[in-house]
């Protein structure tokens, strides 16, 4: 058996459906539905059994879960950057991990979870993913601080060298729809130009950068969980890993693509950036991915044009939309 927690999520129903086409069904799912729409995810998806996250570890810690248990995927947790709720950030994203991470370790089940490139903060402690540096990293949101904190007490304790933690960048792509203000920026400029014919972008505020140049590594939902599923199939290998491609592109250019793949010509307006997120905004992001590849990853990764042409014609484009706005949501094709 293999369990996907946040497996309703974006990255885990996408893992999941990555599993299914190599015929494995044998999945246990687990996650928190809520009131939102991720269960529309689950929908399409071929898996044994669901259950709540809340239930999750008492079955696991009762042994009411049937073994043997090959992997846990655990991609559950708050991440919405925006959240100031401490206490429920360290409960959900750092407590509960560590639950699990000692679970699996004492039953020898493989653990693979999410951490985040939200560790890296503003990048003046660059990218690198050599737990070696992760001591010097400050990140700019009570999100990134609760993956850090993880990643900490993983590596004093030792277990770093027993499971695998990856720190995705800014990932985008179907099944993502349900995440509301955390949705990739590819599909809300998706909606913004279907709605009104042009869309907004933050003004830079550092000299260095001017308005849309600012950097991000963008990584496709296809990609990401191949890199994911590296580590289900090469057990040997443990430690921190960047996730992404490893070459950041403007803004601009994911604008100026996604209108392209939509045959229309960009327009863009450059807004004020709130006073709330003024002071937490990173302005360059970049996986460092040679660890990844010295380990033994050798795929090539879809471009920033591939990828948003396949995300917008294969998936946005063939669905009607819901209703009319800056921020129109389409229902669209899943994974």
């Amino acid at each position: 058996m293999i369990i996907v927690t946040g497996g309703a999520g974006f990255i885990g129903s996408a893992l999941i459906a990555a599993l299914n086409k190599r015929g494995i069904t044998d999945i246990l799912v687990v996650d928190e539905l809520g009131t939102d729409e991720r269960w529309k995810n689950l929908r399409n998806l071929s898996f044994a059994d669901y259950v709540e996250k809340g239930d999750f570890l008492e079955m696991a810690v009762e042994k009411k879960i049937t073994p043997p248990i090959e992997a846990v995927f655990h991609m559950g947790a708050c991440t919405d950057t925006t959240e100031t709720n401490a206490s429920y950030l360290i409960k959900n994203n750092y407590e509960y991990t560590k639950l699990l991470a000692q679970w699996t370790t004492d039953a020898d089940i493989r653990f693979i979870y999410a951490s985040s490139a939200a560790t890296y903060g503003d990048g003046s402690a660059g990218f690198s993913d050599d737990e070696k540096k992760i001591e010097n990293l400050r990140p700019l949101n009570m999100y990134g601080h609760s993956k850090q904190m993880f990643d900490l007490w993983a590596r004093r304790t030792g277990l770093l060298g027993k499971i695998v933690g990856l720190k995705y960048f800014n990932v985008f792509g179907p099944n993502e729809y349900h995440k509301g203000e955390m949705r990739s920026f590819v599909l809300k400029a998706f909606g913004q130009i279907n709605a009104r014919g042009k869309v907004r972008l933050f003004k830079s505020y550092r000299s260095e950068y001017a308005d849309g140049e600012q950097k991000r590594d963008f990584l496709y939902i296809k990609d990401a969980v191949d890199m994911t599923l590296f580590f289900l199939d090469n057990p040997h290998v443990c430690g921190l890993f960047n996730i992404g491609t490893g070459k950041a592109r403007t803004w601009n250019d994911l604008v100026k693509i996604v209108c392209g793949a939509m045959g229309k010509l960009p327009k863009i307006d450059y807004i004020d950036m709130p006073d709330s997120i003024r002071h937490q905004y990173q302005y360059f992001t970049e996986a460092d991915i040679s660890k990844l590849r010295q380990a033994g990853y050798e795929k090539q990764l879809t471009s920033l044009e591939d990828s948003i042409v396949d995300y917008v014609q294969n998936y946005l484009q063939p669905a009607p939309l819901i209703q009319a706005g800056p921020d129109t949501q389409p229902s669209p094709r899943r994974l």
